[in-house]
């Protein structure tokens, strides 16, 4: 079975293990933006030398969200001498998809979302070590908002499909992104006197981030990265829309801080094994005990499952 048909089964089979639910597409876990951030930009999808299934699931007090990932840039075999057998060299494609799911307790509703992804990734010399690339995703979104019998509020159901595009600049140090997401305008519920809309809007995001190599003997390396995103319903705000990240890189070992929430500590890190990666996210209130309000605790796995295991070697390859 090649890569990108279990890539297809995974996400099938979890579809269709249970029904999802969710609230903005995707809003939770936060760690996404971190782990796999060609979710908010479909044009990193396959900018790593290795193909990975991602599993995220997120707890905040009775809230839960969870969600299931991959993406790969699309390989060919190539026959080179009678010894070596077959070997794979990567196109100028990536794929990817995603089913995610979100309870949200505040506000008593659900959604489900399953998206897939397409890039194509631009050479931009003859290394093909710097890329530009393009991509689209095409996503099937579901929202169920729970009534209130008391108040003569029925439940009610959406059905509706979203696109996102992005355009990501890449090479071994450095790399920019610029992606609109939820460009579709969501359905509205006429019926209701409050006229409930879904909470999703039209996102702009932009992603950057630098490597720094503090030391090459001991593959320490230093990447700050920023997001930057507005919405079509806010006025931009510092605190609110800019949202730095820091990660230091130790071998096989990542710890870092994403300020997705200025009013928590957060932290995150992860471990690579050859084949597959732990890692957890906690976001901690800063001006309140954790029993008055409910930290967040993310937790992540992955696995690769690329012909060529050695993309988790590389220095930095998350």
């Amino acid at each position: 079975m090649s890569e990108y048909k279990k890539l297809i089964l995974v996400l099938l089979v979890v579809f269709s293990c249970k029904m999802l639910f969710g609230q903005q597409m995707p809003l939770n876990p936060i760690s996404y933006r971190v782990l796999t951030p060609f979710i908010i930009n479909p044009a990193i999808a396959g900018s790593k030398d290795f193909f990975s299934i991602d599993l995220i699931a997120g707890f905040k007090s009775k809230s839960s969200s969870e969600i299931i990932s991959g993406n790969s840039r699309i390989a060919k075999k190539t026959q080179e001498y009678v010894r070596s057998g077959q070997t794979y060299s990567f196109t100028n494609f990536g794929i990817g998809g995603s089913v995610f799911n979100d309870f949200n307790s505040v506000d008593s509703t659900h959604s489900t979302g399953l998206s897939a992804a397409l890039a194509y990734h631009i050479p931009l010399n003859k290394k093909r070590l710097a890329f530009l690339s393009i991509g689209a995703s095409m996503k099937g979104l579901y929202h169920f908002r729970e009534g209130n019998p008391d108040l003569g509020i029925h439940g009610k159901e959406f059905y509706y499909p979203n696109i996102d595009f992005g355009v990501y600049l890449y090479g071994p140090s450095a790399y920019a992104g610029l992606s609109t997401t939820n460009f579709l305008d969501p359905p509205a519920d006429p019926d209701t006197l409050t006229n409930y809309r879904i909470p999703i809007t039209r996102q702009y995001n932009l992603i950057a981030g630098y490597k720094f190599v503090l030391s090459r003997s001991l593959d320490l390396v230093l990447e700050p990265s920023v997001i930057i995103f507005k919405d079509d319903t806010t006025k931009f705000d510092v605190k609110e829309n800019i949202e730095p990240m820091l990660k230091l890189y130790a071998g096989n070992f990542c710890l870092g801080t994403y300020f997705s929430d200025y009013s928590n500590f957060s932290f995150f890190f992860q471990y690579r094994y050859p084949r597959f990666y732990v890692g957890t996210f906690i976001a901690i209130p800063k001006k309140s005990p954790f029993y008055k309000k409910s930290l967040t605790a993310e937790i992540a796995v992955g696995i690769n499952l690329s012909h060529n295991k050695s993309g988790y070697l590389r220095s930095s390859q998350w």
